[in-house]
Order: C-alpha cells, then sequence, then structure tokens
C-alpha cells in the first residue's frame, strides 16, 4: 500500500487506481502509518511529532498530542514538548512512544491509515488508552489494520482471516464468530479467556511471618 515494494503479481488500487504507475510521494501523502515497532528520533517531543509535517506550529503539535491522549504527560516531562526522549525513544515506555506515533498521524491528517499491529507490543492499561486514541483517529477515514490482538479489529467493517498465504474467512467481528470451529472464533475464545490468567497464590510462613508465593 505504501509502496515500499510493489506486488509480484495482481495489484493494489486505492479509488481504481493502480499504485503501481503513482509517485511512491503522492501516495505517501495520502497514508498515515503506525507500526508496532516506533522509532523515535534523539530530538525533542515536538519534532518527532512534527515529523509528519515539519511547517505545523506548536498549537497543531499539541492538538495533535491531545487527540493522541499523550498531551497531558508531556507537560509532565522537564522541559515539556522541549523534551528529548533519547536515541529510538529510550526515555520513554513503549506506551509513550506509540502514543507520540498516533500524534505523528493525526497531525498528517491523512485520509488513509494503515495500523501495522498497533498495540500488539502494549501492556493491558496502555492497550486501552492506544485504542481509545485510534478510535479517534480513525473516523472518517479508509483504515487498513494488521494484527494478531483482535480487540484492535473488532470495530472492522471487514475482517479478512488469512491462513498459509490464503483468504480463508471474511466478515465482520459478528459474522465470523457465528462459526465456532472457524480459526476467527477460536482465537477470540482463546484471547478472551488469556485476560482472566491469574498465577495461584497460597499463604506461607517465612522467617516466622506471613507471605505469599506463586
Amino acid at each position: 500500500m505504501s509502496r515500499y515494494a510493489d506486488p509480484q503479481r495482481g495489484t493494489v488500487r486505492i479509488g481504481g487506481v493502480d499504485l503501481a504507475g503513482l509517485d511512491p510521494d503522492k501516495v505517501l501523502k495520502r497514508i498515515a502509518v503506525v507500526f508496532q515497532d516506533v522509532y523515535l528520533f534523539d530530538d525533542t517531543v515536538r519534532a518527532n511529532i512534527a515529523l509528519a509535517r515539519p511547517d505545523a506550529t506548536d498549537a497543531e503539535v499539541e492538538e495533535a498530542a491531545r487527540a493522541a491522549g499523550i498531551h497531558d504527560f508531556v507537560t509532565t516531562l522537564p522541559d515539556g514538548y522541549a523534551t528529548r526522549v533519547g536515541e529510538i525513544g529510550s526515555a520513554l515506555s513503549g506506551g509513550e512512544r506509540q502514543r507520540i506515533s498516533l500524534a505523528r498521524a493525526f497531525l498528517k491528517a491523512a485520509p488513509i491509515v494503515l495500523l501495522d499491529e498497533p498495540t500488539a507490543a502494549l501492556d493491558s492499561t496502555s492497550e486501552t488508552v492506544v485504542q481509545e486514541a485510534i478510535d479517534r483517529l480513525v473516523k472518517g477515514k479508509t483504515v487498513v489494520v494488521v494484527a494478531h490482538r483482535l480487540s484492535t479489529v473488532v470495530g472492522a467493517g471487514q475482517i479478512l482471516v488469512v491462513e498459509d498465504g490464503r483468504i480463508t474467512q471474511r466478515g465482520t467481528h459478528t459474522d465470523l464468530l457465528t462459526t465456532p470451529d472457524g480459526r476467527y472464533a477460536r482465537m477470540w475464545t482463546a484471547q478472551v479467556a488469556a485476560r482472566h490468567w491469574q498465577l495461584p497464590v497460597t499463604a506461607a510462613r517465612t522467617g516466622g511471618r506471613e507471605g505469599t508465593q506463586a
């Protein structure tokens, strides 16, 4: 879709137009990409968000940060938006880096959004915050999501299940759950069950004190 590579067979079309005939820069201007692994430069928070649109004003960068749910966190940093994030964003958590990536996408305001496993590397708390930001980002846009964590695609208009390089199921979340022995329904059941997993905790005495062991 982003023309990092063209298909060896078949075509990718947007609005009926084969992307192979379009200039890659023109394609990328219309697509905002949010990757699973976010790369941030050793620069300020503002510069990393404004990468999507270098001519953006401070107010526009802040508006994008608010939409991505990262503004309040940025205001707690020593230098606010002028705080450097470290090499590859090492000064930030995974959820914070992902929200800066989402702020870039908000600032770009492209009509097509490509989400590549946007919540796969996050804990459940960060996933909830990022998913709320994604829900705001995709309103009124064409969205393509690649995901194994199915909570990311529940609201999609069409879900394609790919197995061994072939599409084996298609439909909405509700449609796919009506086939209980299908791959999608089985994955959904397993992921829902996994949310309730807990390590057993038993009482124990250590050195005369009450304690717990997992």
